[in-house]
């Protein structure tokens, strides 16, 4: 086994995961409200992380990681689960998959950053590939369903340009821990 294996190995595992969201959540888990399933699945994970990095943020970072928190996890997953609650799974994948169109176009507002055509293409047709993959004739959709998960693919995508545009100063595990518990407490008072 050479040394990259492992990575390509774990790198191969994470979309996998992610993409068991939709289906363990519409098949398996109670109907719960769609804040608290995020707030227990964000809370404990980032607990449990900050515990092990041992950093918590200083100066600026507290309000950064904060608005960070609320827009990668207690939004996003929010609104994720409201949408995989009101639509089949496969359906809501396909509405989040519209997320990396979107980080296009807000990168080239917030951050002055071109619109290329490749990335345009890319997000187009990954939405597409998503849509083929999961979407059945049958597939019913729910407006309200639909907002929720182009919301939730909104708040995902102004978080992703501004981690670009803050660049964290510590290790992506670091980072991931405050973004995790951050989003956790937010999501504690109406979970």
């Amino acid at each position: 086994m050479s040394l990259r294996t492992p990575d390509l190995l774990f790198t191969a595992i994470a979309p996998a995961i992610w993409g068991s969201t939709y289906i363990v959540t519409t098949q398996y888990l109670p109907n719960f409200s769609p804040m608290t399933v995020a707030m227990l699945r964000a809370l404990p994970a980032g607990l449990l992380l900050v515990m092990i990095v041992r950093q918590i943020p200083t100066g600026i970072w507290w309000m950064r990681i904060f608005i960070l928190g609320a827009l990668n996890i207690s939004l996003f997953w929010s609104l994720l689960f409201i949408s995989v609650y009101r639509l089949p799974g496969g359906v809501a994948a396909t509405v989040g998959a519209v997320q990396p169109l979107m980080v296009v176009f807000i990168s080239a507002a917030l951050l002055g950053s071109p619109i290329r055509l490749m990335a345009v293409l890319g997000a187009i047709c990954g939405t597409a590939g998503v849509a083929l993959l999961v979407l059945t004739p049958n597939a019913a959709l729910d407006p309200v369903g639909v907002a929720a998960g182009l919301a939730g693919a909104v708040s995902m995508a102004f978080g992703t340009v501004l981690t670009r545009k803050w660049q964290p100063p510590v290790p992506l595990l670091t980072f991931t821990a405050w973004q995790l518990a951050a989003g956790g407490l937010l999501l504690v008072p109406v979970a």
